[in-house]
């Protein structure tokens, strides 16, 4: 597997674990953080910048920006709102942060072109490149890395409690990891039809997307399977519901529960962790890289 180059950055998969933080520019975040507090704050993108600081401070190694909820039932907006939320902050992250590596969370091709017009050089798409027919050509473009994740999500078969969140209840699978490999492989295909090579794919097994309890656990315990696939690998388990589910907590006691999911994720073969708790589980990724990386 080639290492991935972009711009000073180098990822050498298989050396260490990358971590990805999670910046969320949304009123109805799941997790509990977003617009809010850009909302109440004097200067809007000051909560940002902190999180940004203390981000970089704990070795993250990519921002992740994004603009709308993925949480299970929520509702989606349109790209200029999207455009509106994300914008300012990808612009202060890229002027002040300039060494900092930066990821727009987006399946929309407007969004995720001008997004990458204003500083950052990641696309993570949701949908894998099967929302939007033009988002491909767009990274092909910019030849920007791009992160396909599995989705089967369907806001038909979601299960609402008050203090767990939205889990989905009635996702089918003829046969979960052969089935997530096929689609995978599917959103793959339309990355290199559109000229984005294979070193710049990263693959992500979709936690918590048109998934049961069951199946996001399968899908940790299994995960080199998805690694053999021959991309590597990006598990995003943050505060999911599934944890709290497991664990009966809310959202914002599940940090232990990411950092078993992280930790049996990194044995498994995950070369990048997207997480919202940078701070504490980027030493649980120090801890299992140091165990289990050669």
């Amino acid at each position: 597997m080639h290492p991935l180059t972009i711009s000073n950055h180098i990822f050498d998969w298989g050396s260490r674990t990358y971590v990805m933080g999670i910046l969320n520019v949304t009123p109805d975040s799941f997790s509990g953080d977003g617009l809010l507090a850009m909302i109440e704050s004097n200067d809007p993108l000051e909560p940002m910048r902190e999180q940004a600081q203390m981000f970089l401070a704990s070795k993250c190694d990519i921002f992740d920006v994004g603009g709308e909820s993925t949480r299970p039932g929520s509702a989606p907006v349109d790209s200029e709102t999207e455009k509106k939320r994300v914008l300012p902050v990808i612009e202060m992250l890229a002027r002040e942060f300039p060494d900092a590596l930066i990821s727009i969370d987006t399946y929309k091709a407007e969004v995720a072109d001008a997004a990458l017009n204003a500083g950052a050089r990641i696309v993570n798409d949701v949908w894998g490149l099967r929302a939007d027919p033009d988002l491909a050509a767009v990274v092909a473009k910019h030849n920007a890395p791009v992160i396909l994740m599995h989705n089967r999500s369907n806001p038909a078969s979601v299960e609402v409690k008050a203090q767990l969140g939205n889990a989905y209840t009635g996702a089918e699978y003829d046969n979960l990891i052969e089935d997530v490999k096929r689609e995978l492989m599917d959103s793959a295909t339309i990355a290199r039809r559109a000229g984005i090579p294979d070193e710049r794919i990263i693959l992500d097994p979709g936690i918590g997307f048109g998934k049961t309890v069951a199946h996001n656990l399968e899908l940790i315990r299994r995960l080199d399977e998805i690694r053999a696939l021959g991309f590597p690998v990006l598990l995003g388990p943050s505060r999911k519901s599934f944890i709290g589910y497991t664990l009966d907590l809310p959202a914002s006691e599940r940090v232990e529960g990411t950092a078993a999911a992280v930790a049996i994720g990194i044995t498994r073969g995950a070369d990048i962790v997207r997480v919202h708790d940078v701070h504490p589980i980027s030493r649980v990724v120090r801890m299992a890289d140091a165990i289990v990386r050669r």
